[in-house]
């Protein structure tokens, strides 16, 4: 396949498109230089980006929480639009906007577009293996400290990737962060879902955890379809002892968990279901 990939800038008050291999950040750029800046990852389906507001309210309030030079909505609309421009109707891909402080007073805003990669179909389709790891903080210490940015989805991401890199040398895909004392927490990018009692379960983000866009539009269509759901704290054994347990992201959609700390465990036939209820308009 030919380099897809593409890349949108925002300069001098528009959005302007530009090969993928070329430079678009200073090597002095705060995103750089210290991770001081925020993202999100918008699904492009069908060659368009029909989630992409609920990405922007996230995005706008990440913004706010690192006290980032706010870019107005239509500026990213045009940037993705720049982007996604020409893009294949048969190709799922993943743009990616960032915002950083960048260099001085002048802050970076771009956007990246590439094909959803085949590791991601794949989990999405077969199901991810799990393991639970402490992320070392007491459960709430987050929410009450907002210079750690609890719930911003900051480029600050060098943990969630060492952890993904632990998972994958002991065997598995992805993680599960738990609290100091054990609390379910969040993946590195992801949001926890479980099913247990007939009801829809995940934890609450006011353990300062990220805001998951896909499982708030799950919840929703659920509640609708008939099927009760609720914020709950839980725990590793909790999703143990689960009917089903799915990492869910906007990029690769519900991933049912099919082993967790090296037990397998099965989904009750419902991974369909809630595949089927996030794939409604």
């Amino acid at each position: 396949m030919d380099d897809q990939r593409a890349v949108a800038v925002w300069r001098d008050g528009a959005a302007v498109r530009l090969p993928a291999d070329q430079p678009v950040v200073t090597a002095f750029d705060a995103g750089l230089a210290r991770g001081d800046g925020v993202f999100e990852s918008v699904l492009v389906a069908g060659g368009a980006t029909p989630r992409l507001g609920d990405h922007l309210v996230r995005l706008q309030r990440s913004t706010r929480l690192l006290d980032l030079p706010p870019v107005p909505d239509e500026a990213w609309r045009a940037l993705v639009a720049a982007a996604t421009e020409g893009w294949p109707d048969g190709v799922e891909g993943v743009c990616r906007l960032f915002l950083t402080r960048g260099e001085g007073a002048a802050p970076t805003a771009l956007a990246l577009l590439a094909p959803v990669g085949e590791d991601v179909l794949r989990q999405r389709r077969d199901g991810v293996r799990v393991v639970a790891l402490t992320y070392g903080l007491a459960a709430g210490v987050r929410a009450g400290a907002p210079w750690l940015l609890g719930g911003a989805k900051t480029l600050s991401y060098a943990v969630n990737m060492a952890a993904q890199r632990h998972a994958h040398a002991v065997g598995a895909d992805d993680v599960v962060f738990t609290s100091a004392e054990g609390q379910l927490l969040e993946g590195p990018t992801s949001t926890v879902v479980w099913a247990a009692g007939g009801t829809l379960h995940t934890p609450p983000a006011d353990l300062g955890i990220l805001a998951g866009t896909t499982q708030a539009r799950l919840f929703a269509a659920a509640e609708a379809d008939g099927w009760p759901t609720a914020v709950t704290p839980g725990t590793v054994a909790d999703l143990h002892s689960a009917d089903a347990v799915w990492l869910l992201s906007g990029i690769r959609g519900a991933a049912a968990v099919t082993s967790l700390d090296g037990v397998e465990r099965g989904d009750a036939g419902l991974t369909a279901r809630v595949q089927e209820l996030l794939s409604r308009p």
